[in-house]
């Protein structure tokens, strides 16, 4: 296999989504995106711009704010959800890493088990909401108002997926999980409210 960057390397084994990397000599820093240029898995080098990396890369900022969501204090079981995303998110972001024409035996890429865990959480936080009879402000707790913020990165990461699926074949189980975990952050959002008593805002039209 080839040598990828460190931290890129380091963040997918200690996932267990490649079996074996040859990492533990190098240095945290290799110098060779110094040009601007990164390595796929198991698809050559393209340019830091290249709308691959923008995708994987937006799917590392959507954990991020994930990570952030949980510094918060959570009502059982958001932070396991939580949890179990952001190691769906590390998937999600080795996978398009990987070409799907890459051949590669050492990749776990996301399947569709990962979607309907989502739809089961949604179904059982839903049966506990206020039918939404219109729009409503992100806000709420600090909580709440992190998971909105996640919901607009996750479509956003959404749609450059779409995109890079409309030059390249992506996997069909990326798109919609990236779709049903927008629905997951927006239906937690608002049960986070509620667990913490607080009131949603409606959107106010004013002339």
């Amino acid at each position: 296999m080839k040598r990828l960057s460190t931290a890129f390397c380091l963040m997918f084994t200690r996932q267990g989504f490649i079996r074996e990397v040859d990492i533990f000599s190098m240095k945290i820093y290799t110098k060779t995106g110094d040009a601007g240029e990164t390595s796929l898995f198991a698809g050559g080098r393209v340019r830091k711009s290249d709308i691959r990396v923008e995708a994987y890369g937006t799917a590392d900022e959507l954990n991020s704010f994930i990570g952030l969501a949980r510094a918060y204090p959570l009502p059982d079981p958001a932070p396991e959800w939580l949890e179990q995303i952001q190691n769906d998110l590390f998937t999600v972001g080795a996978d398009l890493a990987t070409p799907n024409d890459a051949k590669v035996d050492w990749l776990v890429r996301l399947d569709a088990a990962a979607a309907t865990r989502l739809e089961t959480a949604i179904d059982s936080m839903d049966g506990q909401l206020t039918p939404l009879k219109t729009f409503i402000l992100p806000g709420g707790t600090p909580a709440a108002a992190t998971l909105h913020i996640a919901r607009t990165v996750c479509r956003r990461c959404e749609r450059i997926c779409v995109d890079l699926a409309a030059e390249q074949s992506v996997n069909v189980h990326v798109l919609t999980y990236l779709n049903r975990l927008s629905d997951f952050l927006f239906t937690l959002a608002r049960w986070v409210n509620q667990q913490a008593g607080e009131s949603e805002t409606k959107w106010s039209v004013r002339s």
